[in-house]
C-alpha cells in the first residue's frame, strides 16, 4: 500500500507508519507537525479562536484513536480536513444542544462583548457571511477559497463528486452576494 502525502515527504510517510505501529514519539512528532494546520482549518470553519483550539485538541485525540485506520489511499491532509470538519460539526451540534438547554432553564450562558467602535474588516465580514451559508456550501467555499484546494481535493474531503462541489460554489456565490448586500458590504 502506498501512502499519498501532500508534499511527497518521505519523513511524513515514515512518521505515519511508525505512529500506526504505536510509536508514541512518532505520533507526537506528527501532531506537532500538523497541529497548526488543524488549528488554522478549525479557526476558519468555526470563526472563533477558542473553539478552534478546542476543536484542534479534539482532532488530536481523534487522530490518536484512528491513526491505525488511516490507509494512506489519499493525502494525509485530506484525511485531516475530513476529521477536522467532523469535529467542527460535532462542536456546532454540541453548542446548539447547550444553547437550547440554557434557554430551557432560563439561564444566560452567552456573554455579549461590546464592540470597540472600530469598523469591521471587510474580509472578516465576508467570512462571517460564509459561515452563514448552508453547511455544504460553507464547506465547499472554505475548502476551495479558504484553504486553496482544488475542486477535486475538496470533493474527496467532503465525500461528494467534483461537479457537486462546483455546484455548491456556484450557489454559495449567489447567496454571498445577497448576504453581503444585506450586511452593507457590497
Amino acid at each position: 500500500m502506498t501512502m499519498m502525502l501532500d508534499d511527497g515527504d518521505a519523513a511524513d510517510a515514515e512518521l505515519i507508519g511508525r505512529a500506526r505501529d504505536g510509536d508514541r514519539a512518532a505520533f507526537g512528532a506528527l501532531i506537532e507537525r500538523y497541529y497548526d494546520f488543524v488549528h488554522r482549518v478549525a479557526w476558519r470553519w468555526s470563526g472563533n479562536r477558542t473553539d478552534a483550539e478546542d476543536i484542534a485538541q479534539e482532532v488530536c485525540i481523534r487522530i490518536g484513536r484512528s491513526i491505525r485506520a488511516y490507509k494512506g489511499d489519499g493525502a494525509f491532509t485530506t484525511w485531516l480536513y475530513a476529521m477536522t470538519l467532523n469535529a467542527v460539526r460535532d462542536m456546532a451540534r454540541k453548542n446548539v444542544r447547550e444553547t437550547t438547554k440554557a434557554k430551557a432553564y432560563g439561564a444566560e450562558f452567552l456573554t455579549v462583548v461590546e464592540a470597540d467602535g472600530m469598523a469591521e474588516d471587510e474580509t472578516e465580514a465576508l467570512w462571517r457571511c460564509v459561515r452563514a451559508l448552508p453547511a455544504r456550501q460553507q464547506d465547499a467555499v472554505l475548502f476551495v477559497y479558504g484553504e486553496g484546494l482544488t475542486h477535486a481535493v475538496a470533493a474527496e474531503a467532503m465525500g461528494i463528486s467534483e461537479a457537486t462541489v462546483s455546484w455548491h460554489i456556484h450557489e454559495a456565490k449567489k447567496r454571498l452576494k445577497v448576504l453581503m448586500r444585506q450586511a452593507g458590504e457590497v
